[in-house]
């Protein structure tokens, strides 16, 4: 199942003690890790972040479900999170993008107080055991969520709602007077600019979607091809 993972450490050691294990678990094929990302939360209530797979296919948290809910965990005072290059704080603070519910993100929010720090990953698991298993040990407090589908039809549905909105604008500014006109066409004017900013956010989602499912389809080639590896390797092994 494809989840977000979220597990929170007293300290950047043992968060990165929890990194060595998930890419040790991926490694032995307990589960695949798709983004991930090192959330530090500082006294002063800022955040700063690192990417802890820079090497994968992924490349960017930009458009990820991890690097929108980290946006939301950094809120209004997260501005460190753009230091991280190829990040634009405007991707983040999009709920859809991180394709889990407010009440996640405040579970997480309130367990991640100043000082401590996140390990934050899009993951996929058949069970729980193995990632809780390995990050208890270490301190971590582990949270998750099943994630749910890009919503394409919802975006469609309130574009087309809005598109009707404003088609029946054009026909009261075609029968207004003077006086009128120039109020209905600035609610038009404020319209359009809405329908513009949903269509380009509905296909920013969907090439985020897409760059995903490649990215994912690549972890797991990857994933196969090493196990396929181990699995000749033991064979050849002399009992």
């Amino acid at each position: 199942m494809e989840r977000m993972l979220v597990v929170v450490f007293d300290n950047e050691k043992q968060a990165f003690e929890g990194t060595s294990a998930l890419r040790q678990l991926e490694q032995e094929g307990g589960i695949s890790i798709y983004a991930g990302g090192v959330l530090v939360k500082h006294a002063n209530g800022t955040i700063s972040v690192k990417q802890f797979d820079d090497d994968g296919p992924v490349g960017t948290l930009t458009g990820t479900a991890v690097g929108s809910l980290i946006g939301l965990l950094g809120g209004p005072l997260g501005v460190a999170v753009g230091a991280l290059s190829g990040m634009t704080l405007g991707a983040f603070y999009d709920i859809d993008t991180a394709r889990v519910g407010e009440d996640f993100v405040d579970d997480v929010s309130q367990a991640l107080t100043p000082n401590k720090v996140a390990v934050i990953a899009e993951i996929d698991e058949e069970w729980t055991t193995p990632v809780d298993s390995r990050m208890e040990p270490l301190g971590g407090t582990v949270f998750r969520r099943a994630l749910w589908e890009v919503r394409e039809k919802s975006d469609a549905e309130d574009i087309a709602a809005m598109k009707a909105d404003a088609a029946q604008l054009k026909s009261e500014i075609s029968k207004a007077h003077a006086d009128r006109k120039a109020k209905l066409q600035k609610k038009l004017d404020q319209l359009q600019a809405r329908i513009e900013s949903q269509q380009k956010k509905s296909t920013e989602r969907r090439e985020a979607f897409a760059a995903r499912q490649k990215a994912k389809r690549a972890i797991l080639k990857k994933n196969a091809a090493a196990a396929d590896q181990a699995l000749k390797n033991l064979a050849k092994t002399t009992v």
